[in-house]
């Protein structure tokens, strides 16, 4: 285990500079992580990790070499992991990791029931619900990397198959995303895709495409989530292309009730995501 003191350390300045320059991501393939469980939940999703450092005042160096054994890992002095870090807070721990980018075809639907709702005391007693039907969740030129992040939250939290990133104007691996996902960046099947591509692909897969939108829409909860489904969710500017609009097959709304006419779109997708879940436990 190596010590780095100064702020000059080309390695040092290399991670400064990933967290910086979304190029410099793309044209190496690497990305900063930040904080004890997102680096932990990139290991157990099968993300390569390039190094690691830390600081010893905030985390002790056996603490490291037992959670992350085998790794490059480089002490720090607190002034230099102050150069490094993204946000106060996050245990002292700072990571480079390779990039996993995922294709449609590497997508694996059809996986083992995550609905049983038997892991969490506020699923006692509910009923198992079949897996066999995918939930896939679509985002399209979202620009914001909170609200995206807040996406992969939710898709984690209610099971969801595949997030397909269409047309997208933000890095995947946005120090903001990976911070506001908590980590669901590296829990979930996402992909970046076009539109066309993503509507091809769900096409073959037989998937019901579902947009949201306020015009010609009947209420979500009215709607069969049950089936093989996409919920197709636009931008906070723009909202759906006239792309989506076309292809859907079915238009679904959120009751709005007061002078606003739409939501943050996490909230949206929360909202249509967590009643498929509702609709699928309760069959």
């Amino acid at each position: 285990m190596l010590e780095i003191t100064s702020i000059k350390n080309e390695k040092i300045k290399e991670v400064a500079l990933l967290l910086e320059k979304s190029r410099l991501r793309r044209e190496k393939g690497l990305f900063v992580v930040e904080g004890l469980r997102e680096v932990s939940s990139c290991i157990r999703n099968g993300f390569s990790i390039e190094s690691i450092f830390f600081n010893p005042d905030t985390i002790e160096s056996a603490a490291v070499a037992a959670f992350f054994p085998d790794r490059n890992i480089f002490s720090v002095t607190p002034e230099v992991y102050g150069k490094i870090a993204y946000r106060e807070g996050t245990e002292g721990i700072v990571a480079v990791v390779r990039e996993k980018r995922l294709r449609l075809d590497d997508i694996i639907l059809y996986r083992e029931n995550t609905f049983s709702g038997e892991d969490t005391p506020s699923g006692e007693g509910m009923p198992k619900a079949s897996r066999h039907n995918p939930l896939v969740l679509v985002v399209e030129s979202v620009e914001k990397p909170g609200n995206l992040g807040a996406l992969l939250r939710t898709a984690d939290a209610c099971g969801v198959d595949a997030v397909l990133v269409c047309d997208p104007l933000t890095d995947l691996y946005n120090p903001n995303l990976i911070r506001a996902s908590l980590g669901g960046i590296f829990t979930q099947q996402v992909v970046a895709c076009t539109s066309r591509q993503a509507y091809e692909w769900l096409s073959e897969q037989k998937i019901t495409i579902f947009t949201a939108q306020l015009q010609d829409s009947r209420w979500y909860y009215d709607t069969d989530l049950i089936q093989p489904c996409a919920l197709v969710m636009g931008s906070e500017a723009k909202g759906l292309s006239q792309f989506w609009r076309d292809v859907s097959h079915a238009k679904i709304k959120i009751p709005m009730l007061g002078q606003l006419d739409s939501l943050n779109v996490s909230v949206s997708a929360a909202v249509l995501c967590y009643e498929a879940v509702r609709q699928r436990m309760t069959k």
